[in-house]
């Protein structure tokens, strides 16, 4: 398996995570070039993480001789413009989200790197948090039926970076930053082949003083007649909470990313060390994180992009992946809007997806509504008769 070089393009937060990850867990890649559009950032960053060089000529550090991927962690506004130079390279090109701030900017991106034959993976990290990997892995073994609600939840206090509240940089407000995140996981539990058919969303700016939504609550419904529910904010005191919740016709899975992660500590020193992402305190209950970057997906997503970088696959996460959030995006803008349910608008590529349905269980001719075992080890069914629409309960088994 081949080493892989890369220009990483920015030195955020983002930035932060994924050189860690790159340097720490895969061992054999290493970032030979980073991009910043400060000097003084991009130094500081090159030196904390050892990387030979830093440049803020975006063109250069993308066509550098050295590296054969390129790593986006930009900010929105600036995605299309390093997909396009990298797509230009030659180079495989990996883009946090959101891929862009609308559908439309999103397909783009996407023919951009379909035309010029080169590899794209779209850097959807919560999508590959170990929890979520067995969780979905159990899903289509099976395990729970057919999927029929999801709900993904991502809140925190708010961004790290002053353009994260700019909506003309972004796109949107909380949707743009955490919806993103819940729509994709929600499309992991009730299937890629889902097509999401129509949004109902609504928004509001309840705390800070900006343009944009710091929180939205949204219903996805899905072909299969699955419904997604995504909530997000920008208000949420206490760190961030990441919650995802699954139901199916057989069982339920619900799944605590961040503040329930068995790692509780109370403290009354008041010590300055870092917690974990979004922690708005160093004393008191805190939640720290064992291992943050392999918690939060970065290393799984990391090795699905390379491995199917060098087996001339697919990854889990693709531009057009992106690209489908970015159509739900637009419909949840939409329907915020008009207070109405609205269609998703995309170039569907999934093909269909059959509607939940089950054959019925009888009983003397019944229809077994349900079955209930009751305290005292009697069997009770809740039947319906077929002729009459008529619902019975009947004792079958015990007492």
């Amino acid at each position: 398996m081949k080493a892989h070089h890369v220009t990483m393009l920015g030195t955020g937060l983002i930035g932060d995570f994924y050189t860690a990850t790159l340097h720490g867990q895969r061992g054999r890649d290493d970032v030979r070039v980073v991009f910043s559009r400060s000097p003084e950032r991009g130094a500081a960053f090159a030196e904390r993480w050892s990387i030979p060089e830093h440049t803020t000529d975006l063109k250069a550090a993308i066509e550098h001789d050295d590296t054969d991927v390129v790593v986006i962690g930009l900010p929105n506004y600036l995605h299309e413009e390093a997909v396009g130079l990298a797509a230009a390279a030659g180079k495989a090109v990996l883009c946090t989200k959101p891929l862009g701030r609308t559908a439309e900017e999103a397909r783009r991106m996407l023919e951009t790197v379909e035309k010029a034959g080169v590899f794209g993976g779209y850097l959807e990290d919560l999508c590959y948090t170990p929890k979520s990997l067995k969780a979905v892995k159990s899903v289509q073994d099976g395990a729970i039926g057919d999927v029929t609600w999801v709900r993904s939840r991502e809140t925190h206090p708010g961004p790290h970076s002053a353009w994260f509240w700019d909506g003309r940089l972004t796109g949107g407000g909380a949707i743009i930053d955490l919806g993103c995140h819940c729509i994709e996981i929600i499309r992991c539990f009730v299937g890629k082949g889902n097509r999401p058919v129509e949004v109902m969303c609504t928004t509001d700016t309840l705390v800070h003083p900006i343009d944009d939504e710091d929180n939205a609550i949204a219903l996805i419904r899905f072909e299969s007649g699955a419904i997604g529910q995504f909530e997000v904010s920008w208000t949420f005191r206490g760190g961030m909470d990441l919650r995802d919740e699954v139901a199916g016709t057989h069982g339920t899975i619900w799944l605590n990313h961040f503040l329930r992660t068995g790692f509780e500590m109370f403290t009354a020193g008041g010590g300055s060390g870092y917690v974990a992402e979004k922690a708005e305190t160093s004393a008191g209950w805190l939640f720290p994180v064992g291992d943050e970057v392999s918690e939060l997906g970065y290393v799984d997503m990391f090795s699905d992009m390379f491995t199917s970088l060098e087996e001339g696959r697919a990854p889990r996460e693709t531009f057009y992946d992106g690209y489908v959030v970015n159509s739900i995006m637009d419909a949840c803008y939409r329907s915020a809007k008009s207070r109405a349910w609205e269609p998703v608008e995309l170039e569907w590529r999934g093909g269909s997806t059959p509607r939940i349905a089950k054959s019925p269980e009888t009983y003397e001719g019944q229809t077994v509504i349900k079955r209930e075992l009751l305290p005292d080890g009697r069997m009770k069914l809740i039947l319906k008769d077929p002729a009459t629409g008529d619902f019975t309960d009947r004792i079958v088994a015990g007492g």
